[in-house]
């Protein structure tokens, strides 16, 4: 662009010939080159502004529309557009084998003070002394006027106890957010659960971490957000498992038993339907260690980490073994002839047997006698190795904290004399889950099978302990002892149930047993034509007081008891009951 000059020189000397005044001429063309500026101006700015304005027409119209669309559709949950998973902040419920809730997370919140903040400190002590019974009012009080700025008072509370430490109306008394561990079924299951506790804390938040049972050996997984809160599926079943709480909590207290345990086991697939120690707790008021005899403590675990000299439900291993390798079938006749003796030692049966039994028959009738005489025809060597494979030599490494502290108690030396005692179940200590599972790895077909409490939908493909034949061999035994022998109150009509007592004295704490205290026992398994379950009941120290004579054995204490379980538990694990056996036999009245 070109410039208008302001003193074009033709015009000043113009403007001189003419005598005029040359400065009017500057002081024009500055004036000229002003307007013109300014008309530019503002051409560019009315341009500028019709552009702003036609990009806000632009956006309105934009939300506009996309809000009249909005208000047009069906209301629905935003969806994230990016990938990624949510982080999971809370701990992983527990279930049963079929969904339902064993323990959960419930939000709550915790309760504590900040002293410097208070404005009555007597009031707030006497409020939340009336709110909570177990505070002493003295003692929030010398708290609260102390030298501590800081002061948990609960570190969970209920809503009503909230809403009345409000009604307080002390700012000095705060509340923070907070997830409890939840047990809906109060003590059902409460060994396998175990429990759990606060872990580290602040105002805002708390962490939960597992101190005993399935919490605690699963802790990692119940915390990893990576499971985007999958909850961990358990093989029990919660009916079951109640069902099997009532019955032995009512047969411990009518067989005056200091303590039982039960264990339900599926003898193909190792899982753990039921397993109850008594006396239990409620884990969500989970008591506290307690000193002494730990059995003394319902935190114990009978049947994971108690270890007893079982008694003669190991015969049948005896027996099993010796038909195994060969040295006997059922009718093989066994010298029953006592006492046996082996140095200082005397091996005496319950009742005289008569000179000889067959190797059936000594399970039948329970000889002490008899299996010893076989054990030694076995061999110490080939006896432990063989109870090794069935896991009696071994903790069982079930998924609990617990079951490294439930290890067998073996002989320092594995003698002669060890050899005859444990073939009848003294000598050697193991617990009621290590009997479950070498009963379930004896007669599910022979093949070992490893107990646990994680759900599975496949039987185990364990190596093979015992051929097919002499696994079929050994329920037949076994289910003539119910039918004919020692455990005859073990007839459940329906379910063709075989089994094995076990009455063993207990040890003293200076050495030797007492006369009159017992472990009894009953190993069972049903049907026994098809095995499906394995059932381990055991009470300590039972007394059957319905005669004059008390009686202790495990015919009279621990098998009814194990027969109502089964006639309970089958049902509800889908066992139907055989129509043929329940059908009456001989001539029947019958109405026409």
């Amino acid at each position: 662009m070109i410039r208008r000059p302001l003193r074009p020189l033709a015009r000043i000397l113009k403007a001189r010939a003419e005598g005029a005044n040359p400065d009017v001429i500057e002081a024009e063309n500055l004036r000229l080159r002003h307007e013109e500026m300014r008309d530019r101006a503002r051409v560019r700015a009315e341009g500028r502004l019709l552009v702003l304005g036609a990009l806000f027409f632009f956006a309105f119209a934009v939300v506009g529309g996309r809000m009249g669309v909005l208000a047009g559709s069906e209301p629905s949950e935003p969806q994230v557009a990016g990938g990624g998973n949510p982080i999971i902040s809370s701990r992983a419920d527990i279930t049963d084998r079929n969904g339902r809730i064993l323990a959960t997370n419930l939000e709550t919140h915790s309760l504590y003070a900040q002293t410097r903040d208070m404005i009555d400190p007597r009031a707030a002590a006497d409020g939340l002394a009336a709110i909570f019974p177990d505070l002493e009012a003295e003692e929030l009080y010398k708290d609260f006027t102390g030298n501590r700025h800081f002061l948990w008072i609960r570190r969970q509370i209920s809503p009503e106890q909230m809403q009345a430490v409000h009604e307080i109306g002390e700012p000095g008394l705060l509340f923070g957010p907070r997830e409890m561990r939840l047990y809906p079924n109060g003590s059902v299951a409460a060994h396998i659960l175990g429990g759990t506790k606060y872990g580290e804390e602040a105002v805002n938040a708390a962490e939960i971490e597992g101190v005993a049972g399935v919490e605690k050996y699963f802790d990692d997984y119940l915390r990893d957000p990576a499971n985007e809160g999958a909850p961990l599926e358990l093989s029990i079943d919660l009916s079951v498992q109640a069902a099997v709480e009532r019955v032995l909590a009512g047969g411990m207290m009518l067989m005056n038993a200091r303590g039982a345990s039960a264990v339900m086991m599926d003898v193909h697939t190792g899982e753990i339907v039921s397993m109850v120690s008594l006396p239990d707790f409620d884990p969500n008021t989970r008591p506290p260690i307690t000193q002494g005899d730990r059995a003394d403590s319902p935190l114990f675990n009978r049947a994971v980490q108690g270890v007893y000299e079982l008694g003669s439900v190991f015969k049948i291993f005896t027996i099993g073994q010796a038909v195994e390798l060969g040295l006997l079938n059922g009718e093989t006749m066994i010298d029953t002839t006592g006492p046996l003796t082996w140095g200082r030692f005397r091996i005496r049966d319950f009742h005289n047997y008569g000179p000889e039994l067959t190797a059936t028959d000594v399970i039948v009738k329970s000889s002490n006698v008899g299996t010893a005489r076989v054990a030694m025809q076995i061999g110490a060597e080939r006896q432990r190795d063989f109870l090794g494979e069935l896991g009696l030599l071994e903790p069982t490494g079930l998924e609990m904290v617990e079951a490294p502290t439930g290890r067998p108690l073996l002989p320092p030396n594995w003698s002669e004399i060890s050899t005859m005692t444990i073939s009848y179940g003294h000598g050697l200590s193991s617990s009621p889950v290590h009997l479950a599972q070498a009963y379930a790895s004896l007669l599910n077909g022979g093949t070992r099978v490893t107990p646990t409490l994680l759900r599975r939908t496949r039987p185990q493909q364990g190596e093979r302990i015992v051929s097919e034949q002499t696994s079929a061999l050994a329920r037949h035994m076994l289910r003539q002892v119910v039918v004919r022998g020692t455990a005859s109150f073990g007839e459940v009509p329906g379910y063709e149930v075989g089994g094995k007592t076990g009455t063993a004295d207990k040890p003293t704490p200076q050495g030797g047993y007492y006369d009159d205290k017992v472990i009894a026992t009953f190993a069972s398994v049903f049907p026994a034509d098809d095995p499906r379950y394995v059932l381990v009941v055991s009470l300590d120290e039972p007394v059957e007081t319905s005669s004059d004579e008390p009686r202790r054995t495990a015919g009279w204490t621990a098998v009814p008891v194990a027969a109502e379980i089964i006639r309970r538990a089958a049902p509800l694990m889908g066992l139907r009951p055989d129509v043929d056996s329940l059908r009456p036999t001989g001539v029947t009245l019958t109405s026409n």
